[in-house]
């Protein structure tokens, strides 16, 4: 390490990235030592780079300071999520002579990857692998989690994480001396100084296995994603839900060849998206998320609401006929949806309204709607979903049992059923499409490895465009699939 300590920090906002620049800087200056900060804030959480950079050197040694970070110049990077790590790597800050990179492994999704129509997430993995490859020293764990399990902000466990890289120029007392009386902060940064010294004790989210029930026989991997499926299902509306998952991923498994690594692939995939599916967004889904305690707290914590402050959540809401006839049972539902059909609809849908959630008339409307879900296996969405999923399912069981290629595709066609409103119904359309005008007629001439290839691509193609035009000409025949399209394990 160079005589000037050069320390650059990537944070999102609202994480407490300024806090942490003065706990280093009253650190340094408590220490004795000469120290410069500077800093480029963002706009908001994920529309604007907020880094702060700090140069500490001994004193009466000289030092001339930079106002800015200069690549491969830097010996520690401190980022509070994956991609802030990637964005520091990309720009030249991290080498492998030199720095010490320390990365929460926690993510807040970018407005890049939630605009996708499909899986729009950068690659986790190729970030860790280039962590591990670009910087001298990477210390990856998830700050975020030991933040909230210690009730403090991730600025302080970034700060730990900073004390047990043992890259700073003084001891552990001298850093948490600055911290002040926040007993909270000082528990945090000290669980994040042992984590990074003992890094088998590091809280890791991908490391997480899931405390539900697993299917014995299957491999690990595909376990936890079961787990994970089980709790969702439960959790959307019970526990005989949850089973009735369990016996649809049991069915499936029955028919997989578990030596073969694709059809391993397409189980897994199959019991990732059969949960997702199975709880769909409903009004009464989301009006139960909009109101649980935890969402109120973790609003009062990123806003850092003050026990003598007043919080106010406004929900905007602009229900459609077809969201009111989902919920209803079956006759009504399908009643409604002849009124849509002929363009009348129901009087009071399709207008923005603002209810305020955390307020007495806003939180007892809302759980009220949350109630029907009780019903939900009596409404009309839940009947046409379920049909659904019985064909996908007996496709899936039909395609594992021939050719694991095209039930690796086949699992995944359910990623064109997401969003809401016209964004949904687009994606029922291309689902339909595909089902009917590819899946089904391969089953039934005993065609799936020829036709694999073509569903590659029609799904991939219903992804990239919501107007379905590359869709239609492959389903036609007109033109052959597009090879500019993707395959789905690289989209």
């Amino acid at each position: 390490m160079s005589d000037v300590v050069r320390i650059l920090v990537a944070a999102l906002g609202g994480e407490g990235g300024g806090v942490l620049t003065s706990w280093i800087v009253a650190a340094a200056r408590a220490a004795g030592k000469e120290v410069q900060a500077t800093s480029v804030p963002g706009v908001a959480q994920r529309t604007g780079s907020t880094s702060y950079y700090i140069e500490i050197a001994e004193p009466g040694q000289g030092a001339v300071f930079s106002l800015v970070p200069l690549p491969a110049r830097i010996d520690v990077v401190l980022a509070s999520e994956l991609v802030e790590a990637a964005r520091c790597m990309a720009g030249g800050f991290v080498s492998p002579d030199l720095t010490t990179l320390i990365a929460s492994t926690n993510r807040v999704y970018s407005t890049a990857e939630k605009i996708k129509l499909g899986d729009g997430r950068y690659s986790e993995n190729k970030m860790r692998e280039a962590a591990q490859a670009m910087a001298r020293t990477a210390h990856l764990l998830d700050l975020d989690a030991l933040a909230t399990a210690n009730r403090t902000f991730i600025s302080a466990t970034m700060f730990g994480a900073l004390m047990g890289a043992d890259v700073l120029p003084w001891s552990d007392e001298v850093s948490l001396s600055v911290i002040g009386g926040n007993q909270a902060s000082i528990d945090g940064a000290r669980a994040a100084a042992e984590a990074v010294r003992n890094p088998m004790h590091a809280p890791d989210a991908t490391a997480a296995a899931p405390a539900a029930m697993h299917l014995e026989g299957l491999p690990p991997e595909v376990q936890t994603i079961v787990g994970h499926g089980h709790d969702r299902t439960v959790d959307f509306q019970d526990a005989a839900y949850g089973q009735d998952y369990l016996t649809h991923v049991a069915g499936l498994a029955a028919v997989t060849d578990m030596a073969d690594h694709r059809a391993v692939y397409a189980l897994s995939e199959a019991a990732r998206r059969l949960a997702l599916w199975m709880a769909y967004e409903d009004v009464a889904r989301v009006a139960d998320l909009k109101t649980r305690p935890e969402r109120f707290a973790r609003i009062r914590d990123e806003a850092e609401v003050t026990p003598d402050q007043v919080l106010w959540v406004t929900e905007y809401l602009k229900p459609r006929a077809e969201e009111v006839a989902d919920i209803l049972p079956v006759g009504l539902g399908a009643w409604v949806m002849r009124r849509v059909a002929r363009g009348r609809g129901l009087p009071f849908t399709g207008r923005g309204v603002h209810i305020r959630s955390n307020g007495v008339f806003g939180y007892r409307l809302l759980r009220l709607v949350a109630g029907m879900g009780r019903w939900r296996r009596r409404s009309f969405r839940f009947r046409a979903e379920m049909e659904d999923i019985a064909q996908w399912l007996e496709a899936m069981r039909t395609a594992l049992g021939r050719d694991a290629g095209f039930a690796s595709v086949l699992a995944e066609l359910p990623r064109v059923l997401k969003g809401y409103s016209d964004t949904q119904q687009r994606g029922k359309a291309a689902y339909s499409k595909i089902m009917h005008g590819i899946v089904l007629p391969a089953i039934a001439a005993g065609q799936e490895a020829q036709t694999a290839q073509t569903l590659r691509h029609a799904v991939a193609a219903a992804l990239a465009d919501e107007d379905h035009a590359a869709l239609d000409a492959i389903l036609s025949g007109a033109e052959a699939p597009d090879p500019r399209i993707p395959n789905l394990r690289s989209a």
